[in-house]
């Protein structure tokens, strides 16, 4: 009888995620930070003053924050699931120990 009734599905490995799924994130990531870099391009336009320069140095600096980023990979170590322990359900036990008479002969 299952009781999760989550959708999402249960870990049963300490395998990393997979190599496309890493990609999706790192591109995601990389494409995010160049939206915020021509936000920067498009306001460091209309602005004026002190701002403008912040706005320019953002523009400027952000691609290489945004490579760096993109191939920064996954390097965390996956401990994988809990261990399972239920105390509660009865254990296999093994067979009854031989008895040693002494003379190099066991009984039965």
């Amino acid at each position: 009888m299952n009781t999760h009734s989550s959708s999402t599905p249960v870990t049963i490995t300490s395998a990393r995620p997979a190599h496309s799924a890493d990609i999706r994130r790192r591109e995601i990531r990389y494409l995010l930070s160049m939206g915020i870099r021509t936000v920067c391009f498009v306001l460091a336009i209309v602005t004026s003053g002190p701002l403008r320069w912040v706005l320019v140095a953002g523009a400027v600096f952000l691609p290489y924050v945004a490579v760096v980023l993109a191939n920064a990979t996954d390097r965390r170590s996956y401990a994988g699931p809990p261990a399972f322990h239920n105390e509660d359900r009865p254990q296999l036990q093994g067979p009854p120990p031989v008895e040693n008479t002494g003379d190099g002969t066991h009984p039965g």
